[in-house]
């Protein structure tokens, strides 16, 4: 019996999960951060918490025997995905990251395209003063400097209670979302701009094609750069990768 070891917190990590444990021969455990508090159900062994850095994660993936390591955390989780790749490397154990692909500007979008949330501050017209911030509840502190402007923002949960917030609302929805909620939502606040994290794949990909279609801007945060390793773009790649190792 070879055991698997899902770096999660997305909607791919818990179909791989649901899939991987019906391989002969194959364990699935699934380690999430926490920081959501309340996560999709999942298959399998669930692991909630964080490692302690590399030297941490190296000791996990030892005492629990780990096999195989799939990291199908967030695209923007870039702190475990360099501390995945070094630890499994230590190990001496297979790694693959599974990593849906980004969103595609096309010529109708307007996006104002920056690398990082403080760039994104910075970027946000002058001209636009009730903005939709959609970048989850851990980066909210640098927009409390947007003292002339009102944002709504949506997360799962609530930021921390430490975060000083700007001017503005707080929505705690999960998706997906829908094209005609999007469409509502932006024009029941008079949204005049967008700030987002390029997550890709489908569940908030609503948002951007509403504010094409109202002529909104897009402050879109590019992507981390993510260590060398395997890469596959859907949860059929994942399986098949496991298949040819089992």
């Amino acid at each position: 019996m070879k055991r698997l070891s899902i770096l999660g917190g997305t909607g791919d990590a818990v179909k791989l999960a649901s899939l991987a444990i019906d391989l002969p021969g194959l364990a699935v455990i699934t380690s999430l951060a926490g920081r959501t508090s309340t996560p999709k159900n999942l298959v399998g062994d669930v692991r909630i918490g964080g490692f302690g850095g590399e030297a941490g994660l190296v000791t996990y993936l030892q005492t629990e025997q780990i096999d195989l390591l799939i990291d199908a955390t967030h695209p923007f989780a870039a702190q475990i995905s360099r501390t995945a790749a070094t630890a499994a490397t230590k190990v001496g154990i297979p790694r693959l990251m599974l990593i849906r692909p980004g969103w595609v500007r096309s010529p109708e979008d307007n996006w104002i395209e920056v690398e990082s949330i403080e760039a994104a501050v910075m970027a946000i017209p002058a001209s636009s003063q009730r903005i939709f911030v959609t970048i989850g509840r851990q980066q909210l502190a640098p927009f409390a400097t947007l003292t002339a402007k009102w944002c709504l923002m949506r997360s799962i949960d609530p930021p921390d209670s430490s975060i000083l917030l700007p001017l503005g609302k707080l929505l705690l929805e999960r998706g997906p979302f829908n094209l005609e909620g999007e469409r509502e939502l932006l024009r029941e606040y008079r949204i005049q701009a967008i700030v987002s994290k390029n997550s890709g794949g489908d569940a908030t990909y609503a948002k951007i094609i509403a504010a094409q279609e109202l002529g909104l801007p897009v402050i879109m945060v590019q992507r981390p750069i993510v260590p060398d390793g395997e890469i596959v773009t859907d949860v059929a790649g994942a399986i098949e990768w496991l298949i040819d190792r089992l």
